[in-house]
């Protein structure tokens, strides 16, 4: 893949800050259209996703910083604006050809629209904390978790994550049902992935299944109440209330799946995505979080470095509603498609044309690398598994690489254990390990016969003692019967 890498400590937020920069080629070889990709998101979203598209992608630098100025107009957040400028500056230090279109001449911010935006801003605060002291006074504990959840969202909405984060974990201890505690729960999810905070999603995953089970419950009990009393259960409410649970679930699913993602585990991360329900079970998340192709990638690519063959033919070509994720990108079926018919150059060319698509990827970015590499890792393996011996030339043409790279390839595998062979420099052709299952069968024949000789040994010995009475006797009160030295110890 034609990446850059650059060292460097990227300023702004601390979201896209980042020990390495990933520097992305948009081309003919690597292909990818901005204004579709970013029409699948909205709000925050589309923000932080156009800010690392200009830090990754300086050819397309421009456009995104317009695009993104757009965004931060329909934002309560001016602040954002800042952040932009000093990102697009960094990102036209490492440009090539000349440097980048002054930010002034694409686009720029609508002071009068900031103006407002940070006296509207003020102004809402304002009223809320004093909502919230006067409830707080009045010891209301609906309205007081109420207006910290209110608080909550304002301080989200205006980038301020950690007061955000402040509030919605405070009015937890105003809740007074489960669904209130399930409702608080999810709101830190969303603001925890919009933060990339990976690891602390699996907690809160775990409070709101708990939250969730007590809702549902809670619910099953007052439907049983009311018919046992004899009232009649309205059909709508029959309906509504699984659908919310599954609701509720995919998303849950979805946040432990980035939330695995994030910390590397692949093959956890895989079974969770492959077990989202529908885009409809995701409710607002689709665009606000993340989009459906968005799922396809991560899922696929997660599966084909992570699972079998096997797996990946049950658990997604067999799987009728991850199917309807992949149809959202279509280059990623026929990835599928080729890595189970073997055909791992064309995998290869698939990875390395649609790289600049995972790079741009907020959530996927910094685990593009790792996963293409234990993909083409697996793919060395399963095409040698049939072979006792094969030509690195052969290989070399299947995978579409010089006969060197092919001998790196294989070395590496062999040092790690992944394959079980040696390489014969001289002539380039690697050789699997042969089993000889002749000397395994006098081995196992001599170890058996071992065995059952010290068996009889041990028996012959037993049976001398008995003739000699030999006999340990127990001491007198005791339920033990009389028994014989412990031979077995006797070697």
């Amino acid at each position: 893949m034609d990446i850059d890498r650059v060292e460097d400590n990227l300023p702004g937020s601390s979201s896209f800050a980042a020990p390495k920069r990933i520097i992305a080629p948009v081309d003919e070889a690597h292909p990818f259209d901005l204004d579709s990709y970013i029409s699948n998101y909205s709000g925050r979203t589309a923000i932080d996703r156009l800010i690392h598209i200009v830090l990754t992608c300086p050819t397309i630098a421009p456009e995104a910083f317009q695009l993104c100025v757009q965004h931060i107009h329909q934002s309560r957040d001016p602040a954002m604006y800042q952040n932009l400028l000093q990102v697009y500056e960094q990102a036209a230090s490492y440009a090539e050809g000349g440097s980048f279109p002054n930010p002034m001449e694409l686009a720029e911010l609508d002071t009068k629209w900031a103006d407002e935006a940070i006296m509207k801003n003020q102004a809402d605060r304002a009223k809320l904390e004093v909502e919230l002291k006067t409830y707080s006074n009045n010891m209301i504990k609906e309205s007081i978790r109420m207006a910290h959840r209110d608080l909550a969202d304002f301080y989200r909405a205006t980038g301020d994550y950690g007061t955000a984060l402040k509030h919605y974990t405070k009015s937890r201890e105003f809740c007074t049902t489960s669904q209130h505690v399930l409702e608080m729960c999810m709101s830190i999810l969303e603001l925890l992935i919009e933060q990339r905070n990976y690891s602390h999603l699996t907690t809160y995953v775990f409070k709101a299944e708990a939250a969730l089970d007590a809702t549902a419950a809670a619910a099953s009990n007052a439907a049983a109440n009311n018919s046992a009393g004899g009232a009649a259960v309205p059909a709508t409410s029959t309906k509504k209330k699984p659908s919310e649970r599954e609701s509720v679930q995919a998303k849950l699913d979805l946040a432990t799946a980035l939330s695995h993602l994030g910390q590397s585990n692949y093959e956890k991360a895989a079974n969770a995505f492959l077990k989202i329900g529908s885009t409809k079970e995701l409710g607002d998340w689709v665009g606000k979080l993340v989009a459906p192709g968005d799922i396809a990638i991560y899922g696929t690519l997660c599966a084909l470095a992570s699972l079998k063959r096997s797996q990946i033919k049950t658990r997604i070509l067999e799987n009728s509603v991850f199917g309807v994720y992949i149809e959202q990108e279509p280059y990623v079926r026929e990835l599928i498609e080729s890595y189970m018919s073997s055909n791992f150059k064309n995998v290869l060319e698939l990875l390395a044309k649609y790289s600049t698509r995972h790079y741009v990827d907020i959530h996927l970015s910094t685990h593009v690398n790792e996963l293409a590499n234990s993909i083409r890792n697996w793919a060395v393996v399963l095409y040698f598994q049939p072979f006792a011996s094969i030509k690195l030339e052969r290989m070399s043409i299947a995978f579409g690489w010089t006969i060197e790279e092919v001998e790196h390839h294989v070395v590496n595998l062999i040092q790690s254990g992944a394959i079980q062979g040696r390489v014969d420099s001289q002539n380039k052709i690697l050789l699997a390990k042969k089993t000889d299952y002749r000397a395994e069968l006098f081995a196992r024949a001599i170890k058996a016969g071992a065995e059952i000789e010290s068996t009889n040994r041990k028996l012959l010995l037993r049976m001398k003692l008995q003739q000699a009475e030999l006999i340990v006797k127990p001491p007198k009160g005791s339920n033990h019967p009389a028994s014989l030295m412990d031979v077995y110890q006797i070697e």
